[in-house]
């Protein structure tokens, strides 16, 4: 009697596990449609604008209660653009993103809340030369799938938030004759994100 009483229990816990994982709808993000942009000051009179190279990541994504989905993302730090080769080659080195020896950007999702329709927060974890911090992104335009033309289910949003690149490592410091850094040290980042659900 005891026994197929934890058989019971053991297979009405599988049972509950298949359910989950059928009702999570898993999407990839578009790396076409998908960008990572960066804005800091510089000498504290204008703001430096760029991007990151290619994002590539998967979203795990609950219908019935989107608190419950999940992030991860990678974007490729070599790919960093100014507009401007000579910066481009100083940020790619040691004094800033080191790419030769951390490539790779990526995020992790902890949790999401919910802030009002279409507006959210997701905490996650952030690993900048292969340093990881919490870090909260403001998110809008999510979840709200719809069909395209050619027949894939789509979602987007965008997301931002505001770090300290010192946090991460990314300590290049120059103090000018009045006092105010070259390079600001708070970055705001801002990501536009397009996703596709995997078939």
């Amino acid at each position: 009697m005891r026994r197929n009483r934890v058989f019971a229990v053991f297979f009405g816990t599988l049972v509950a596990g298949v359910t989950v994982a059928r009702a999570e709808q898993v999407y990839d993000i578009d790396p076409a449609h998908t960008a990572a942009h960066f804005a800091v000051r510089h000498m504290m009179v204008s703001t430096v604008r760029g991007q990151m190279g290619k994002v590539t990541g998967t979203v795990f994504l609950d219908p019935e209660d989107v608190t419950r989905s999940r992030v991860e993302a990678v974007i490729d730090a070599t790919g960093i653009d100014t507009r401007e080769p000579k910066r481009d080659e100083h940020l790619r080195s040691p004094d800033f993103l080191d790419t030769a020896k951390y490539p790779s950007i990526t995020f992790k999702s902890k949790r999401v809340i919910k802030l009002a329709e279409d507006k959210y927060q997701v905490v996650g974890d952030l690993t900048i030369k292969g340093i990881t911090k919490e870090v909260t992104l403001d998110v809008e335009g999510v979840p709200r799938p719809f069909v395209d033309p050619f027949g894939k289910e789509r979602m987007g949003g965008t997301a931002r938030t505001r770090i300290n690149r010192q946090d991460f490592g990314v300590s290049f410091h120059k103090v000018m004759d009045n006092g105010g850094l070259l390079v600001g040290n708070e970055v705001d980042v801002t990501i536009d994100v397009e996703v596709v659900r995997r078939k």
